[in-house]
């Protein structure tokens, strides 16, 4: 029987090679320059840009860090991606793999 540990391992490995190859090959470049179109799309960016706004005005622009931004949008931003573009990453990234293991 596998050890969870030994999965955990196996999956990290994994996420890293594959993140390496979309590196090497500029595709990972490739996928951030089609999200950001993606999302511009949408309309995302202008709802979080909206988002910050309302934060900075209702706590203060001298109360607000970066950080604190930050830390406070990202689980709005990330709920707010359609899933037509999630999986529209996920199709790239699934076709990207199959034919990396072609070669």
């Amino acid at each position: 029987m596998s050890d969870p540990q030994d999965k955990k391992l196996k999956d990290l490995q994994m996420k890293t090679a594959v993140n390496q190859k979309l590196i090497e090959t500029g595709e990972r470049e490739r996928l951030r320059e089609l999200l950001r179109t993606r999302l511009i799309e949408c309309g995302w960016k202008d709802q979080m840009k909206a988002y910050c706004k309302d934060i900075v005005k209702e706590k203060g622009v001298e109360n607000v860090t970066v950080d604190d931004l930050v830390a406070e949008i990202t689980p709005k931003g990330r709920a707010l991606v359609p899933d037509a573009v999630k999986r529209e990453l996920l199709q790239r990234i699934r076709t990207f793999l199959a034919q990396q293991t072609k070669i």
